[in-house]
């Protein structure tokens, strides 16, 4: 019986459809009155995945397609949405937790933030705003969180740096709005040195180097509209280039893609400030694991990990409860991509709504759960034994 109930839970699994956003009634209540090519009004977005609804009504199909498309069969990006939901969480009652917003403020990397979430290095926000990214630094810059701006953005890297807002940058006596950059690099060392002389001299508070983008993405759906992948070239990475990447610049460069617990000890024995776990989005390689899935796997085989390093991770982050989930393995910082790039659609009020409205739901969901302080959250609020909800 006891493998019959498991083939049965695995059959359901493998059958159920799949959704892209959860049925809340969005399109019951809104579908009528929101045309195609139109928005509808913001304030009726509720949550984070209204954001990929309304998207999906405002943009062509190209441009929505080019944000919301996954590698292959998109397993991944499918497994990264789903995942959070089989684990179940382990509410503790009678506990004092009146001041939970006060503890959401963290730094990162030694900047100081109002949240543990950021806005993760997403290429061609111009797909969706006129302004691009130029919304993304002056949202973040307005909910003080953090963006990482991403290499192939649509508007260029001097516009970018030149929208900052004063008065939010933790170090010293620089009153910048503190950016973190991402790169995509090559074999061309002197460009390389090029580039992080130039995110230096910007003001950029650390380098975010993607090495989960080897060579180009498997993206079929992708191929359908014709919007290929930003970096399509054959990527040469190594520990040994690392190292000849840190003596030129004095900026962190934190590794973005650990997909193992073998490569997360690996960047720490060659002396990385912070990792970031992460997929790619699930654009990469299909069947990929999800950043949770790692986080566990780190915490299971490494704990030391998330005490060595500052940890990063994104991929599929929805609700409070799936940041809370992360946090409680130990990650610092969590990143969110498609909803902020989503999001754009409304312009900057877009981004703030987004930030405002996970800002609420970590804070509601830790107290419901009996978490006092984020900064105490542990695995024990979290049962990692459940994989399904027809088995344990």
């Amino acid at each position: 019986m006891r493998f019959t109930l498991l083939g049965l839970a695995s059959t359901a699994l493998a059958a159920r459809p799949f959704m892209n956003e959860p049925d809340t009634g969005i399109d019951d209540i809104l579908g009528a009155t929101t045309p195609n090519g139109s928005l509808p009004p913001l304030e009726k977005m509720v949550g984070l995945p209204d954001f990929d609804w309304a998207a999906r009504k405002k943009l062509n199909g190209s441009a929505y397609t080019y944000y919301r498309n996954g590698a292959a069969g998109e397993w991944s990006y499918r497994n990264n949405l789903e995942v959070f939901q089989r684990f179940r969480l382990r509410p503790r009652v009678m506990v004092d937790i009146v001041n939970i917003e006060d503890s959401l403020p963290t730094t990162i990397l030694g900047q100081k933030y109002s949240a543990p979430f950021f806005i993760a290095p997403c290429a061609r926000g111009g797909l969706a705003h006129p302004d691009a990214e130029l919304n993304f630094v002056k949202g973040a810059a307005e909910e003080n969180i953090l963006y990482m701006a991403s290499l192939f953005s649509s508007k260029s890297f001097d516009d970018i740096y030149a929208a900052r807002v004063p008065g939010n940058s933790s170090s010293g006596n620089d009153t910048q709005q503190a950016l973190f950059q991402q790169v995509y690099l090559t074999d061309d060392i002197n460009e390389t040195r090029e580039l992080f002389q130039k995110i230096e001299k910007a003001g950029a508070k650390a380098i975010i180097m993607t090495v989960d983008s080897a060579a180009d993405g498997n993206r079929h759906r992708a191929a359908r509209y014709g919007v290929g992948s930003a970096d399509s070239s054959y990527s040469l990475l190594t520990w040994d280039l690392y190292h000849q990447f840190t003596k030129m610049t004095s900026l962190p460069i934190v590794p973005k893609g650990i997909q193992t617990v073998e490569d997360a000890r690996l960047a720490v024995q060659n002396g990385v400030k912070a990792i970031y776990l992460s997929n790619h989005g699930g654009r990469q390689l299909d069947t990929t694991p999800s950043s949770l899935e790692v986080a566990l796997e780190i915490y299971e085989e490494a704990p030391e990990i998330f005490q060595q390093v500052e940890v990063f991770a994104d991929g599929g982050v929805r609700y409070g409860a799936d940041v809370l989930k992360l946090l409680a393995l130990g990650v610092k910082a969590v990143g969110v991509g498609r909803p902020f790039m989503y999001s754009n659609a409304f312009g900057v009020e877009g981004v703030k709504r987004v930030s405002k409205l996970l800002k609420h739901e970590i804070a509601i969901d830790a107290a419901n759960l009996g978490v006092a302080d984020l900064k105490k959250i542990g695995p024990e609020y979290v049962n990692w034994k459940s994989v399904n909800a027809w088995f344990s």
